[in-house]
């Protein structure tokens, strides 16, 4: 990927976490990224392209901060990837603790949005069960979705600007006190 389209994704994600996702439009993003609308369609023909991208841009940054996290050779263990999440690593750049919010509100009305996270979630599943059955669990699909939803569900919660970000610290101890004790290493 180019450097240029990197920086025009990037702007989407500034976009969306800023703006909401209601504010992205080829044009809103054409004007953020300092060009002409069709300059933007040189790089994206139509919206539906944009958010394919960006959304698969969304996911290779994740799973680079995953592949980083994992640079020792080493299983990650279920601590491991709810530090990732609770920690928020690959936030930064990704403006995650806004962006999230803003793609699941997305999903209800962009089929394809909902189709891409989707993808994204299901790598993340696939994690979370082998971290659970290294751990010695049974590894049920349903008791990874309970531990991700409790993960994602305190980034929203206690995400930046968030009415509960003061007790970010708060949930983060807890819910990995509920990991040691549930799943020792």
């Amino acid at each position: 990927m180019s450097n240029r389209k990197q920086e025009i994704l990037q702007t989407a994600i500034e976009i969306i976490a800023d703006e909401g996702y209601a504010g992205l439009s080829m044009r809103a993003l054409a004007r953020a990224s300092g060009m002409k609308l069709g300059a933007l369609q040189y790089h994206f023909r139509t919206t539906e392209d944009m958010l394919r991208e960006l959304v698969a841009y969304i996911a290779v940054e994740y799973a680079k901060a995953f592949d980083a996290l994992r640079a020792d050779g080493d299983a990650l263990s279920v601590r491991d990837i709810a530090m990732f999440v609770l920690d928020d690593v690959a936030g930064e750049p990704l403006q995650s603790d806004r962006l999230w919010p803003q793609l699941w509100a997305m999903q209800q009305v962009e089929p394809l949005v909902a189709d891409l996270v989707d993808d994204v979630y299901a790598q993340y599943l696939s994690v979370i069960q082998q971290a659970l059955k290294d751990a010695g669990s049974d590894s049920s699909i349903a008791e990874a979705l309970c531990l991700m939803s409790m993960l994602e569900g305190g980034t929203l919660f206690t995400g930046n600007g968030r009415r509960w970000e003061s007790e970010k610290h708060a949930v983060r101890d807890t819910a990995l006190a509920f990991i040691d004790a549930r799943y020792p290493c």
